[in-house]
């Protein structure tokens, strides 16, 4: 391998590694700025945490980002479970197991099943979602309750959509950070050389 061949193979290490934490760090940002670099986010309407980052609860979705160097290439992914369906959009199909962890994410909201009862909640009537009965009905429900008692009360089958809130991918932006990172690496390559010799 000849001097040049060597140079050659050391910028294309250091555009590599500059794009790694340049993107890296801009992907990360998207979590703060609740878009994909311009493309705003959808408002989330669910009540819970309300004010909150959109995609940011426990950290998991923006801490899972991983990035693979190559000789010659970089990629950015995610193994999250949720990923995916969050950077894309789409539809998820309502499982009696999710109804089942919805139940319970009411109840816990309720605090358990030390309730607090509405004087004048109307007459006493069963619902049709095997489990909820009359007395959820009667009782004064927090937002958060009201929240999940209505996803509890989906119908298995129905679809629950997923707008696409994308963090990682390619866009004009990413291509303007690369391209920047490379001409940038390639100046300062010519640069240092002595045309003269």
């Amino acid at each position: 391998m000849n001097d040049t061949d060597k140079a050659i193979r050391s910028i294309i290490r250091k555009i590599i590694s500059d794009i790694k934490v340049g993107l890296g760090d801009e992907f990360d940002q998207n979590f703060e700025r609740q878009a994909f670099f311009s493309e705003k986010w959808q408002r989330r309407r669910s009540p819970l945490r309300p004010g909150g980052l959109i995609l940011v609860n426990s950290s998991g979705l923006r801490d899972s980002i991983h990035k693979d160097a190559r000789a010659d290439s970089i990629s950015f992914n995610s193994d999250h479970p949720a990923a995916a369906i969050h950077n894309n959009g789409g539809e998820i199909v309502v499982t009696e197991r999710m109804k089942r962890y919805f139940r319970y994410r009411f109840y816990q909201a309720q605090g358990g099943f030390e309730r607090k009862k509405e004087k004048d909640a109307g007459p006493r009537r069963p619902l049709t979602d095997g489990g909820f009965y009359a007395w959820t009905e009667k009782m004064s429900l927090n937002t958060e309750a009201k929240f999940w008692r209505f996803m509890a009360l989906m119908k298995a089958g129905s679809t629950i959509k997923i707008p696409r809130r994308r963090f990682i991918g390619v866009s004009p932006e990413v291509e303007a950070i690369c391209r920047e990172i490379i001409d940038g690496n390639i100046s300062k390559y010519l640069e240092s050389i002595d045309f003269k010799q």
